[in-house]
């Protein structure tokens, strides 16, 4: 006997790239013989969140990507409330499962929800995972059609949770979950050790739509696909969640999270899946890609070169060297982004806990163009504590870096956060309260800061960076949530498209440096 298990994976149109999570733990099911479908919300329209990558073309960091190339996503034409329920009654599953970010909780909830007569109806086991699942679960565990929690990584406990459903054996002691009894009482578990990553199986894509494999990239689509090298950060960032996945482990386990795949591995699975899916172009979705040894490095670079795909990485200025971007151009390396965050110096190191000096980040960022390698500048506004007068550092900073595009996203206080607890602390968010996309407006309303000049800050930041400082009165007119303001604004950005914006490079107009990146990270474990 083996089970059906439904994953549901709730997301908005223009975000996140295929779930790495979702396709491994579709993996480790599968070797133990279990069928498994898959309900993904990506290419329905939705009363729920916004186009990112819309806002992002709204707000100049990128240029409009077009539809060129060998295949052009559309979105379904029928709801996603009847296809869920049409799905369930059809498929008939053993085991619910989703995985999911903070910002899709909402959405997550509603399709549950429209499905919850066939759960209440058959008794069927609902689980929820991922990065919002794990640093909040005393809020997950707290909606009435939710039976269990996974907290961290999953691979182990959905395939032990699977086996115990299968055999009708308890399955309140299964580590990584919290269980909820018939009583309401619940169980949280203690955490095993993290998985092997050398040991895991190639990731599943085929339970995914075709168009689901692509993402714009540079303005055009490309067939992509997210590869693992490292699970885990080094780093500190304290508007980030990895700390404290490192530290719960280090709490409740004897083995670190920071992992590093195989070369050999990562090989592999880089071939095989250019060879079986036609792959174009490979995404690395570690938090800092040259968070490795110079010997990882090399060996990288040697994988690589017989691979030949263009590849996007993430990473930190002070990773960067000449030695490295050489030799990642000449294998492949098509364009990164790289965190800027904030531009004074003291309240980064202060605040974010990020402590390089900025001279070093501008002068480490003038070694991409050498190569040939375009870059993003990712930048955030809106900390706790923050004031205008700070956030126009972080302006006067991207001046000084000649970045293919650049962007700014408000704060999200996500929980699992270092500054997440500071801004509870400061009676800025209530602890229940669930947090929005990076691309919608600034969530912290702050006295010296407010929410309304946050938003026009970020609406007008790519204006601020490329304009002279003579037209800076222009543009902080044009902040203003006004009749006035937003004719001034829409004047602007038509200058800046004809006099910025490049239209093409080499010739070839279906690419363009200034154009859509992906967001940070992925939905992970």
């Amino acid at each position: 006997m083996s089970l059906k298990v439904l994953f549901l994976y709730p997301n908005y149109y223009g975000m996140n790239m295929l779930p790495p999570a979702i396709a491994l733990l579709s993996a480790v099911l599968k070797q133990d013989n279990h069928d498994i479908r898959l309900f993904d919300t990506t290419y329905y329209s939705s009363d729920f969140g916004s186009n990112s990558d819309g806002t992002k073309v709204d707000r100049l960091n990128v240029i409009p990507f077009n539809n060129a190339g060998s295949y052009i996503p559309e979105m379904h034409k029928t709801s996603w409330k009847d296809d869920i329920k049409d799905l369930v009654e059809s498929y008939q599953p053993d085991l619910i499962a989703m995985s999911c970010t903070e910002d899709m909780w909402e959405l997550g909830l509603a399709i549950i929800e429209k499905v919850e007569d066939y759960i209440i109806k058959r008794q069927t086991h609902v689980l929820v995972g991922g990065v919002f699942a794990t640093f909040a679960p005393e809020i997950a565990i707290r909606h009435r059609l939710i039976n269990s929690v996974c907290v961290g990584e999953g691979e182990n406990a959905i395939r032990t949770l699977c086996k115990r459903i299968e055999s009708g054996e308890s399955y309140n002691d299964v580590t990584n979950l919290w269980v909820k009894g018939k009583d309401g009482a619940v169980s949280k578990n203690p955490m095993s050790d993290p998985v092997d990553v050398n040991a895991m199986p190639m990731m599943d894509i085929d339970i995914f739509e075709e168009q689901r494999l692509y993402r714009p990239m540079a303005g055009r689509w490309y067939k992509m696909f997210p590869v693992e090298t490292i699970r885990g950060c080094p780093y500190k960032c304290t508007f980030c969640n990895s700390p404290n996945q490192m530290e719960i482990y280090d709490a409740q386990t004897d083995e670190s999270y920071f992992r590093k795949r195989r070369m050999d591995r990562v090989y592999d699975e880089l071939k095989h899946f250019k060879e079986r899916f036609g792959v174009e172009y490979n995404y690395f979705w570690a938090d800092t890609f040259l968070a490795i040894t110079e010997k990882e490095f090399d060996e990288f670079c040697e994988m690589y070169s017989d691979i030949k795909t263009p590849f996007w990485m993430q990473t930190r200025a002070e990773t960067l060297t000449d030695y490295k971007v050489r030799k990642l151009a000449e294998v492949g390396l098509h364009r990164f982004s790289v965190g800027i965050e904030h531009g004074n110096e003291a309240f980064r190191e202060k605040v974010l806990d990020r402590r390089w000096k900025n001279e070093s980040i501008i002068e480490a960022l003038k070694i991409p163009h050498r190569y040939g390698v375009q870059f993003t500048c990712n930048n955030i506004v809106g900390f706790p504590t923050e004031t205008r007068e700070l956030a126009m550092e972080t302006i006067e900073l991207n001046r000084h870096i000649q970045a293919d595009s650049q962007n700014l996203n408000g704060f999200v206080p996500f929980h699992g956060t270092p500054l997440r607890k500071m801004a509870e602390n400061l009676g800025l968010i209530d602890p229940d309260t669930i947090t929005r996309c990076i691309t919608e407006d600034a969530m912290l309303d702050m006295p010296q800061f407010t929410s309304k000049e946050i938003s026009g800050l970020i609406k007008c930041f790519v204006l601020y960076v490329k304009f002279p400082k003579n037209r800076w009165k222009d543009i902080r007119k044009a902040e203003e949530d006004t009749p006035e303001g937003k004719k001034i604004l829409e004047e602007l950005k038509d200058e800046y498209r004809e006099k910025y914006m490049p239209k093409k490079i080499n010739g070839n107009s279906e690419e363009i440096p200034a154009a859509a990146d992906l967001e940070y990270g992925l939905d992970l474990h």
